[in-house]
């Protein structure tokens, strides 16, 4: 199993803690072996929560596919000035604490807008946390039409990591960056593409197909 590189740290700390609480477990006995069995299942916890599985499906200059593992919360048209240029469809996926967090492109293009906001840590499921809460956007300009991607930070997740940066060609499925512990990735699309998906679905970075752009 692959991890994220930023989970490293995580994983190997909680991992020797485990180590820790099992030897004082096995020297004095009697309640550490309830310790030593929670310090356990949380380090196993964080190897999972940082797991960066490789992903595969359709791809193709139309399609846009989805940039988070988790459910899609919110489906809605709205202005998107700061680069799309005008009226985008919006797709928001919330992510829970057992979702992947590697965040993928969800297209291909040239990365032309890379901006970080400081904000809140209202919860990721509401409509306030899109304009509110800390965030770093990415545009991403296909040739023909602009697509914005934002990390969006919630209640639990403290930490974003995009790896963009302006200039940047990426490819669609390519792992763009990771939110520590639980958040939400806005996809914005132009009006007139049609929409794959609907509230309520799971869907799979890299793998699952959100949408597509006009032909």
């Amino acid at each position: 199993m692959r991890y994220a590189k930023e989970g490293i740290p995580f994983i190997v700390g909680s991992a020797i803690l485990a180590l820790l609480a099992l030897g004082a477990a096995v020297r004095m006995g009697g309640a550490w072996w309830i310790v030593a069995v929670l310090i356990a299942v949380i380090a196993g916890w964080v190897a999972y929560f940082f797991r960066d599985p490789e992903r595969s499906g359709d791809r193709g200059e139309h399609l846009v596919v989805a940039p988070a593992d988790g459910k899609v919360v919110l489906i809605t048209e709205i202005d998107e000035p700061t680069f799309v240029g005008g009226r985008a469809m919006r797709v928001s996926i919330f992510m829970n604490v057992f979702s992947v967090h590697v965040n993928r492109y969800p297209v291909s293009g040239v990365v032309r807008h890379v901006k970080y906001a400081p904000g809140k840590f209202l919860n990721a499921v509401s409509e306030a946390s899109s304009a509110e809460n800390e965030q770093t956007s990415v545009g991403i300009d296909t040739g023909r039409y602009r697509v914005l991607v934002r990390q969006i930070a919630g209640l639990i997740a403290r930490r974003i990591i995009t790896y963009s940066r302006e200039g940047d060609a990426v490819t669609q499925g390519e792992r763009m960056g990771l939110i520590r512990f639980g958040s939400r990735v806005d996809v914005f699309v132009p009006v007139g593409s049609t929409l794959r998906t609907k509230l309520g679905e799971l869907t799979s970075a890299g793998t699952t197909v959100i949408a597509e752009l006009p032909r």
